[in-house]
């Protein structure tokens, strides 16, 4: 099994995560065109209580698992390795059938009581079989993940969009005619069917002897004889333990997040009631913010998260070594890759907006929300590798209380705005602003409290500048090249005009250096021969 630096696993699900998102985006246009924005709402109101469930079933096993994994390579332990795959997968398995069956079971009652549209039952039960799937393969990321080997997870996950994409599109396209309900459920089976395939790619590269052919389940490597049986399960407890211990705080701040999603999806739609709307309206109106407003503005989310995945074994190696000095290293990376990166899309949303609505969504009502929250999208941007370091330097309490804070704020906010007939549906867009600034901030600040992390205030200047005069570029493009009569050309050649000027300016600022790009796979290979020509 190759392993990779931290840079180049990061990259690794970077191009994978980008491909995700580009590849995601063909649902995200097309699924609206098929099914309507009705239609992508009771596709979306059926979500957050399966993630729910998924994070109940997994939460912070993948995590745990990579850690102690990690932990285990780091000592030369590689039988520590597979016995935790092998522990975790039995555990995952047995959650995961439970689940799959209490969901099938009080399906009715979810989706006629809790949930605020009854017609996502069909969808509900179209998503129930993923339970099992997604146990199974998130046990197998970790493991991966672990021994610092993206690959695996990289290239299951866009075999697993590929899929998805032409599954949930034919499926909800099979199914229309049949009514809304149906067309939501075709698209939500499409999605399970991807997920299945996923996880058979992956199985499909566990290496080693102990390699499943017919089975899910690793094969022991060792003689069992009397004593050894007594060891084993003495060592199996242990991993219990530890596994426990890591996975059960980092699954209480999921499950925050988690039911706050669910809470959210409920409280919106019913505030939005309590403002006068009408069901079907608000949850078209829900079904844009969360199925197409919010998935264009994680889009650079795919750098973060892959920044967040490569951050934990890296820090929890570093931490166990006591070494200070590669934790703020590569904290510092993180976060000036995550601006970086984002600041662009951040300012790209902002300024062309409706044009992008338009062109994505054929829809420019919706612009309003992408424009509010475009300026705020850093936010997110860096939150998810600062969540990440708490957890790999063990505080993931720190980071669950920070996002049941957020959670609490963000959950007050909609019932006060939301209801208000003078703000509706912006009331939620204000409200997930506010979670969303007041949660980085306080993971920021306790990580500068746990380990003394300053954060480089001069790079953050210097992207607050690049961003303005990008920005500027941008619109002046978009009002005075000369494409009047060929809008879309001319949405294009603004962006692009930005860009350069963007890239231009952060090698001007240094916020991205030559050595910067000597260290990336590839591109410092050509980098290195263009220097020297």
């Amino acid at each position: 099994m190759n392993k990779q630096s931290f840079i180049k696993g990061t990259l690794i699900l970077l191009a994978a995560g980008i491909l995700n998102r580009l590849l995601g985006f063909i649902p995200r246009i097309a699924l609206p065109r098929i099914i309507g924005p009705e239609g992508v709402g009771i596709y979306q109101l059926g979500y957050p209580f399966f993630i729910v469930l998924v994070t109940i079933i997994t939460g912070g096993i993948p995590l745990a698992i990579a850690k102690m994994v990690a932990e285990a390579e780091g000592a030369g332990k590689r039988d520590a390795s597979k016995q935790i795959l092998h522990v975790s997968l039995m555990l995952t398995l047995i959650a995961g059938a439970l689940f799959t069956g209490l969901s099938l079971l009080l399906a009715p009652w979810v989706t006629g009581v809790l949930l605020p549209d009854e017609r996502v039952y069909q969808t509900f039960i179209s998503m129930t079989p993923m339970l099992i799937i997604i146990a199974v393969s998130s046990v197998y990321r970790g493991y991966f993940q672990g021994k610092q080997n993206m690959i695996p997870s990289a290239s299951s996950s866009v075999i697993e969009t590929i899929v998805r994409i032409i599954c949930m599109l034919w499926f909800a396209h099979l199914l229309m005619p049949k009514g809304i309900a149906y067309g939501a459920a075709g698209a939500m089976l499409g999605t399970a069917v991807g997920e299945l395939i996923g996880m058979i790619a992956l199985l499909l590269q566990y290496p080693g002897e102990g390699r499943p052919r017919n089975k899910l389940l690793p094969k022991p490597q060792k003689v069992i004889s009397e004593k050894t049986a007594k060891e084993d399960a003495s060592s199996n407890k242990g991993i219990l333990k530890r596994l426990f211990g890591i996975a059960l705080p980092v699954t209480g701040g999921k499950m925050v997040g988690s039911f706050s999603y669910l809470l959210e999806t409920i409280l919106t739609n019913r505030s939005l009631a309590m403002a006068g709307i009408a069901t079907s309206v608000a949850t078209a109106q829900y079904g844009a913010l969360q199925g197409m407003i919010i998935p264009l503005l994680l889009l650079p989310g795919a750098l973060t998260v892959s920044l967040a995945i490569s951050l934990v074994p890296s820090l929890s190696e570093a931490a166990a070594r006591n070494d200070r000095t590669t934790i703020h290293k590569r904290m510092n990376q993180s976060l000036r890759l995550a601006l970086v990166s984002g600041a662009p899309f951040a300012i790209i949303m902002f300024v062309l907006a409706e044009p992008l609505c338009l062109l994505l969504y054929d829809n420019a009502e919706i612009s309003d929300m992408l424009k509010i929250m475009a300026p705020f999208a850093l936010f997110l941007y860096v939150q998810s590798p600062l969540q990440a370091a708490l957890q790999a330097l063990d505080r993931p309490g720190r980071a669950l209380l920070n996002t049941l804070f957020g959670a609490i704020i963000k959950m007050s906010l909609i019932v006060f705005l939301a209801s208000n007939p003078a703000f509706g549906i912006i009331g939620a867009v204000i409200a997930i602003i506010v979670n969303s600034i007041a949660v980085t901030l306080l993971h920021g600040f306790s990580l500068s409290r746990l380990i003394g992390f300053r954060f480089r205030l001069l790079d953050y200047v210097k992207i607050g500048a690049v961003m303005i005069i990008m920005g500027a570029c941008v619109l002046y493009g978009y009002k005075h090249l000369p494409f009047s009569t060929a809008p879309w050309l001319q949405f294009w050649a603004s962006i692009a005009v930005g860009i350069l000027v963007y890239f231009i300016m952060i090698f001007m600022t240094k916020l991205v250096t030559p050595r910067d790009l000597d260290r990336v796979p590839v591109v410092g290979t050509w980098f290195n021969k263009f220097s020297r020509r």
